[in-house]
């Protein structure tokens, strides 16, 4: 008897794009698996997305939510039914097949709570930081094995942990413009939910420019999220020694770019770290 694979509940957060979330929706359609939802959550102040919901070949709910990633996919948990959540950034694309082999890896092994994936450009590239390897996650070496639109859990996992942190993600109104993903993967394995990487799943995404802007942006989240979850001087040493080594990498290169922002990240991090003790920050 053929084992019953998972049905899916795909939330994506959207606000003034309609060409990439049209074609992510197509990339939805063309996985043709049975048992799958998208739960659009709606930032726009207009109608824009009316004609690019309809007529789709697959099932679409739309809830509308105020601007902010992290709201945003907390105004989509009530409505979740779906065994798998995943949060899918609007401007990504499924390959073929790819909800066929999360499910048949959810299907045949009870034990796991959810798999991560891999990040992709439309070229089949991707970046040098991604691991190799796959592995369980652990608290400890995440960081570069998940990304948010490469995450999928079981539904028991996603009560369990609750809602996204809305001090972190974009549009949070606050320094701590990303880190809301792995803040929440901490907090499932935290809770004792397995999750394995699997670098063999890709979702494709364009890749973006590491910028001094991205650097301090994406530093200070890492700080926020290290100091939140209590690290230790040992994990949090070495997440302040990576980007010294990429920094003097870069001159070895004579990268001025890479080393700018490699000392960005620095930066980031030393001011997320630090600024998180005078914020209020959420369980």
């Amino acid at each position: 008897m053929p084992r019953e694979l998972p049905s899916f509940d795909l939330v994506v957060a959207t606000v003034g794009r309609t060409e990439e979330l049209a074609a992510f929706l197509r990339s939805v359609g063309m996985q043709e698996y049975p048992g799958v939802r998208v739960v659009v959550v709606d930032q726009n102040e207009d109608e824009r997305l009316a004609p690019i919901l309809s007529g789709l070949p697959v099932e679409v709910d739309r809830v509308s939510a105020p601007r902010g990633l992290s709201r945003a996919r907390n105004a989509a948990l009530p409505l979740l039914k779906a065994d798998v959540v995943a949060f899918p950034d609007d401007d990504c694309a499924y390959p073929p097949g790819l909800l066929h082999r999360v499910a048949e890896r959810l299907a045949g092994d009870a034990s796991l709570d959810g798999v991560t994936g891999r990040a992709v450009a439309g070229d089949g590239s991707s970046s040098a930081s991604w691991r190799p390897d796959a592995a369980p996650l652990r608290r400890d070496d995440l960081w570069n094995r998940a990304i948010s639109f490469t995450i999928f859990l079981r539904r028991s996992v996603v009560e369990s942990v609750g809602a996204f942190d809305e001090q972190l993600g974009l549009g949070s109104g606050t320094p701590w413009h990303s880190g809301e993903e792995i803040d929440y993967l901490v907090r499932a394995i935290d809770s004792g939910a397995h999750i394995e990487y699997d670098p063999s799943l890709i979702v494709r995404h364009v890749v973006r420019e590491d910028t001094p802007a991205i650097g301090l942006r994406d530093g200070a989240s890492v700080g926020y999220v290290l100091r939140k979850h209590g690290y230790g001087p040992r994990l949090v040493g070495r997440m302040l020694v990576r980007p010294v080594g990429g920094a003097l990498a870069s001159l070895i290169r004579i990268d001025g770019d890479g080393f700018r922002y490699q000392l960005a990240t620095l930066r980031g991090r030393i001011r997320g770290y630090l600024g998180a003790r005078s914020s209020k920050i959420s369980a």
